[in-house]
């Protein structure tokens, strides 16, 4: 009786390993997207409402086009504070043309107030006219009385001038000289390129050509000027995979950079690949079998003598047997904010990004 009462403690506790481990509880990828749209449409700062919310095991993706960095950075602290997120990564590309509707209403209303008033119309003499009174007036008279009815020379001059004036003042005021476009600046090759993953790494689940995320880790500085801020975001590929197997084998995971992406551009990355080893698990799990088999027997012979020891022994090494094929060996796992360091292969040449606040750090 007491035997099996021990049996049945042991198979509870692999059990409650097991549910803890699958994350049982934990909140749905459809529940977290649903929370992150509502935060990002209950912000009134936030003009940009066509965002476009992807969540993978907490991993939320944000994609779009918003009308500035600050929409763009707003909309990934939104994300950020909603429960259950546990990276954002922001794919979202500033397109000052995605005005809201408000802002397109408001344009001309300014315009129109900023427009100055039209002069008023000046009056002024007709020569011809007056010509013709004074023609008409002598004609009447039969004798000269010598006076004469003249136009001032200058009448015409004055009345060109008003004309002018009222011409400059409906004139628009001159637009300023836009400033330059930024120059690009070249990163050259060797440069060392410091990430931080924004999704967890597996060897056991990962496959060849799966794409990752990430986010500059440190900024990528050429001479005393900052090109790169941390606020770029980078992705790469999965080259190899290995998955160790259950009772030896060593697993292997490689990596290397495609893309860099910084104010709404993508440029193409050339690096070297990053790979890392595990440690083979053949005597791991020989020790693990022999350990269970000895804790076997010993339970065995306190409750059973010697025919319980053998017992408890057979137990126990299955026990331990279940446990390392369980775990299949010594798996590689990179977790998300991980730090990887890469090399540039080629020179890229982009246009410096502007600094904000890093998201997620």
């Amino acid at each position: 009786m007491r035997r099996y009462l021990w049996l049945s403690l042991i198979s509870l506790a692999l059990i409650s390993v097991g549910c803890s481990r699958m994350g049982i509880g934990a909140r749905s990828d459809s529940q977290i997207a649903t929370d992150v749209q509502g935060k990002i449409n209950g912000d009134n700062s936030l003009p940009d409402k066509q965002i476009t919310i992807n969540a993978n095991n907490g991993v939320v993706t944000l994609s779009g086009n918003v009308s500035s960095d600050a929409a763009r950075n707003q909309a990934a602290s939104d994300a950020g504070q909603v429960q259950g997120v546990k990276t954002v990564i922001n794919n979202l590309e500033v397109n000052p043309g995605a005005t809201t509707a408000a802002q397109q209403q408001q344009q001309p209303e300014q315009q129109a107030s900023n427009q100055p008033a039209s002069a008023p119309e000046v009056s002024r003499p007709s020569p011809r006219r007056s010509t013709r009174s004074s023609r008409s007036h002598g004609s009447n008279n039969t004798s000269d009385s010598g006076l004469r009815t003249t136009v001032p020379a200058n009448g015409a001059t004055t009345a060109t001038s008003a004309d002018n004036m009222a011409g400059n003042n409906n004139q628009a005021p001159a637009e300023p000289t836009p400033p330059p476009p930024p120059q690009k600046v070249t990163i050259p090759s060797g440069t060392q390129i410091a990430i931080r993953l924004g999704q967890e790494l597996n060897s056991e689940t990962a496959q060849v050509g799966d794409v990752f995320h990430g986010s500059i880790s440190t900024p990528i500085m050429v001479g005393d000027q900052m090109v790169v801020p941390t606020s770029a975001d980078v992705e790469g590929r999965v080259v190899d995979v290995k998955s160790a197997g259950r009772f030896k084998g060593q697993s292997d995971l490689v990596l290397e950079l495609s893309s860099l992406l910084m104010n709404g551009k993508r440029y193409s990355l050339s690096t070297n690949q990053w790979s890392k080893n595990g440690s083979s698990r053949g005597k791991a799990t020989a020790a693990k079998v022999g350990g269970g088999a000895a804790l076997g027997a010993i339970l065995g012979g306190v409750f059973g003598g010697g025919k319980g020891a053998a017992i408890g022994a057979a137990a126990g090494a299955g026990a331990g047997t279940g446990v390392s094929a369980a775990t299949k060996g010594q798996q590689i796992d990179l977790k998300p904010e991980t730090v990887l360091n890469f090399q540039l292969q080629n020179a890229v040449a982009v246009i410096p990004g502007s600094t904000r606040q890093a998201l997620n750090q």
